[in-house]
């Protein structure tokens, strides 16, 4: 009989911590009207700098939501700037805080790019809500002032959404 109960017990006492974990969890998004007023406003950003740019936005996961590219920007800039993009996303921090990571392992992985211009978007100064890069610049730190003024454009009502 002793046999019998242990299971039991065993149900009884992990129970109220499997109950305690929710089923399901929801997870706040940018709107595309949101992505591309961040897109738009870095590349205003980097015009008042004389400077053509792509810029890609991704949601939480580093998924695309937005992309534009400058008319005379070059090409490349758009698969650069999604990569700075997805890698902030993966890190949830800005690409310029890991060039120290450039030549690890990790910073072979392709589809990461660790060189400044790609920052988190954070929903109230913690909750990851997606990323920007920008690329194009003449230096990486002007891509991140883009990509952060990109942010501020809609910071306020994003920490207001909350």
């Amino acid at each position: 009989m002793f046999k019998q109960l242990i299971p039991i017990a065993l149900i009884a006492v992990c129970t109220p911590a499997l109950a305690a974990e929710p089923m399901v969890v929801q997870v706040k998004r940018l709107s595309l009207d949101t992505a591309l007023k961040i897109a738009q406003g870095s590349i205003a950003a980097c015009r008042e700098k004389g400077i053509q740019i792509g810029v890609t936005v991704v949601d939480r996961d580093g998924t695309v939501q937005v992309t534009l590219r400058d008319t005379i920007a070059a090409p490349i800039t758009v698969p650069i700037s999604e990569q700075k993009a997805r890698t902030a996303v993966n890190f949830n921090a800005a690409t310029s805080a890991m060039k120290d990571r450039a030549n690890s392992p990790i910073g072979r992985i392709d589809g990461l790019v660790m060189s400044a211009g790609g920052v988190p978007i954070l929903v109230g100064g913690s909750a990851l809500a997606g990323g920007v890069g920008v690329s194009g610049a003449p230096a990486g730190e002007t891509d991140e002032e883009c990509a952060l003024a990109g942010v501020a454009k809609v910071q306020e009502d994003l920490d207001l959404a909350m």
